[in-house]
């Protein structure tokens, strides 16, 4: 089976960056999209940025220009660099994979990590 692992998180003054990482463990052959997700107290899970496998991204609009997706595929890990951190960014974190095929040939499907909490004090 494949498991995401998600770290980097903590707490954060305003205006502060953090690095959040995510990593895929398993017998895995290749994973296609993965993205991050936040879920702020009291709020819905909501997508922050997305990555294929070919490396083309897309993110929510009121991230673009402060955070970046990117990839390793050798390492089947995303990650999530976070700049110019604000009070409302303040959610757990969420990785998640479309899809994960195995060397099994078995496939998984919408996989997501436990998460992990960034906390931005103003």
């Amino acid at each position: 089976q494949v498991q995401l692992v998600e770290s980097g998180g903590g707490l954060v003054q305003a205006g502060g960056s953090l690095r959040l990482s995510c990593a895929a463990s398993g017998r895995i052959f290749s994973i296609n999209a993965m993205g991050w997700y936040r879920q702020a107290p009291g709020k819905q899970r909501e997508l922050v940025a997305t990555i294929t496998r070919n490396y083309a991204t897309q993110y929510a609009e009121s991230e673009k220009g402060r955070f970046t997706i990117s990839r390793d595929n050798a390492k089947n890990t995303i990650y999530l660099q976070m700049s110019s951190l604000k009070p409302e960014d303040t959610a757990v974190y969420y990785c998640n994979a479309d899809s994960a095929t195995m060397t099994s040939w078995i496939t998984y499907r919408d996989i997501w990590g436990q998460g992990t909490l960034v906390t931005v004090s103003s």
